[in-house]
């Protein structure tokens, strides 16, 4: 242990601690702008310099670790001095129109100028003169409010493995840019937005839909419904006063019908569908490999995830045939709300206009994917962030810790535990095995109240095994043989784990991949800021709302049942595959 001294107060740390992190520990806030707890350290901001006793020079807080006898002073007149001038600094290269930026309130520069600085003009402004790039679906680029802290190009690397970003020039010509300064819609970005979660500035943002979505429910003559993923009840509250890891499902669907959607359903529906049509499709690959050694489409990987797709398109397209056809339950939603909701409700498709709400930016490059129009209409219409979600109930006035709780719509707004979960790392293979296994072997899986905690929590990559036994008629064959089951999030994680199969090194039958840490409840679209316990919380408000739902097995859901009674008629049918299931193409890697 290291003894210190942070502001008069003694303190005894782990060796190896940082001044910042020992600070914490006293509860003692020192700013930065390049350091994030989700990344390595870079300590090129300078905003968390600290004075230390005996030395002449202000070191950085973030990147200094402690020493035996320091005596530190975290705001000393030198160091908010020092503090003000790097702020002034940063705010000189800076385009301050903070009143148009939509990260206005949020923005830690924002933020730490109305702490810091000190308000002085002399300064040289030296800002880009280029117009923010907005060619991608998901994502704008505006390097006139970048601050270099590249906080977006390590997320971009370290978690994701994708190196969209990088920074090119020197001094003030340093920027962040992309191969050959393409813009961004034609890079290997994979819309993720995980580069937006961590950005402190206005730089990197969502495309914005709320003024296409306000117009829609303007106009008399279109029929808005509007669906819900499963991470957004668990998030939500986060912005609009409720606790961190609150289930905000009721108040949710009362706050979008106050917003003026004309149905409100949830993707849980479809995400229980999803389990249906996949596992169906992972029966018949595991059948065909087990009776004729036909492995070349195992092990089968899921397609809930559109940026784990766009990212294996660029970096993986070998595994394509591989790729689970279905459609992800946003997808499958919107085709089902532009025919079956269609036929049912007595509407014309081409009036109804489908609004999702998700914790994703990657969601609103995929619904822009020209195969998503099996319905001959395009599936999903708008897709909106659960940042922006919730930018629209404040600009309504609403209080969202005072609505009462409300159900949603009937035909596609039912929904099992199992749809639930799939907004977490795991849940996608949990909520399959769950139906695999009885579709198997006529019982329950083999866990305690069907918790199959293998597959759960925050650790990159999860494994876990099975071996059949007591299988039904169809399955006798295959008695006695085990099977491998692998889950990874953070595509970090994802590209290690297709390499170790490429190489042989892993035999897998089913995996499921999340692009983002923690599966869908650390999306690219959800509340900023974001660290490890909020998605924590997040995880276990999920896992607490499936084992408070009646029915947790998505083969039960009784609307989904309906579907395919008096629609769909079976699994995989030609009806299903038509609506349901997709195909995915080789990219480019620039």
């Amino acid at each position: 242990m290291i003894n210190l001294k942070i502001d008069d107060i003694e303190i005894s740390v782990p060796q190896e601690t940082t001044i910042k992190e020992a600070a914490e520990q006293l509860n003692i806030t020192i700013p930065s702008l390049c350091y994030h707890p989700d990344l390595c350290v870079a300590g090129n901001c300078r905003v968390c310099v600290v004075e230390q006793e005996g030395r002449k020079t202000l070191p950085a807080a973030c990147s200094t670790p402690v020493e035996e006898g320091m005596i530190i002073r975290t705001h000393s007149p030198k160091v908010r001095k020092a503090r003000a001038d790097i702020i002034d600094l940063l705010i000189s290269e800076h385009r301050s129109d903070c009143l148009h930026c939509a990260k206005n309130g949020n923005c830690e520069l924002q933020s730490l100028a109305g702490q810091y600085g000190s308000g002085r003009f002399d300064l040289l402004k030296i800002i880009p003169d280029e117009s923010p790039d907005i060619s991608s679906p998901s994502i704008t680029k505006d390097n006139a409010l970048c601050i270099k802290c590249r906080r977006c190009i390590r997320v971009c690397e370290e978690l994701q493995s994708v190196s969209a970003l990088t920074a090119s020039g020197r001094g003030h010509r340093l920027r962040v840019s992309t191969f050959f300064d393409r813009p961004m819609h034609e890079v290997v970005c994979t819309n993720c937005g995980q580069c937006v979660l961590r950005c402190p500035t206005g730089a990197l943002v969502e495309k914005n839909y709320e003024p296409e979505v306000w117009k829609a429910l303007a106009d008399p003559d279109k029929h808005v419904v509007v669906q819900t993923a499963p991470a957004v009840r668990v998030s939500v509250g986060e912005i609009l006063g409720l606790p961190d890891g609150s289930i905000a499902t009721g108040r949710m669907v009362t706050a979008l019908r106050r917003l003026g959607f004309d149905a409100v359903f949830d993707t849980n529906f479809t995400a229980d569908l999803t389990i249906i049509e996949e596992v169906h499709e992972l029966a018949a690959r595991l059948s065909a490999a087990l009776q004729n050694g036909e492995n070349n489409r195992l092990p089968m990987f899921t397609s809930c995830s559109p940026g784990w797709i766009k990212f294996m398109e660029h970096t993986s397209p070998g595994i394509i045939n591989q790729v689970s056809s279905c459609k992800s339950p946003q997808q499958m939603f919107g085709a089902l709300a532009k025919s079956y909701y269609a036929q049912r409700s007595g509407l014309d498709p081409a009036s109804i206009v489908v609004v999702s709400i998700m914790p994703c930016t990657a969601k609103k490059f995929e619904a822009a994917r020209p195969e998503m129009n099996a319905s001959g209409y395009r599936d999903v219409d708008y897709v909106l962030t659960t940042r922006e979600f919730a930018h629209m109930i404040r600009q309504c006035g609403i209080d969202f810790t005072a609505l009462e709780e409300s159900e949603c719509d009937s035909m596609l707004g039912s929904h099992t535990g199992a749809g639930v979960i799939f907004g977490s790392s795991g849940g996608v293979m949990e909520a399959a095995l769950r139906t695999a296994w009885e579709i198997v072997t006529g019982r329950e899986v083999p866990f305690p109240n069907l918790e199959i905690t293998p597959v759960r929590g925050m650790e990159g990559v999860k494994k876990l095994s099975l071996t059949l036994a007591d299988c039904l008629p169809d399955w006798k064959a295959f008695e006695g043989q085990q099977l491998h089951f692998a889950v990874a999030h953070g595509l970090a994680n994802a590209a290690e784990l297709v390499k170790r199969i490429h190489k042989g090194e892993e035999e897998l039958h089913f995996v499921e991949i999340m692009a983002c840490p923690g599966g869908c409840l650390g999306g690219g679209g959800q509340p900023i800021p974001t660290n490890a316990d909020k998605r924590q919380k997040r995880m276990e408000a999920l896992y607490r709302e499936d084992d408070g739902k009646p029915i947790r097995k998505s083969h039960e859901n009784p609307e989904v049942v309906e579907l395919y009674r008096i629609f769909l008629d079976h699994p995989g049918s030609r009806q299903a595959h038509r609506l349901l299931h997709t195909e995915y193409k080789e990219r480019g890697r620039y």
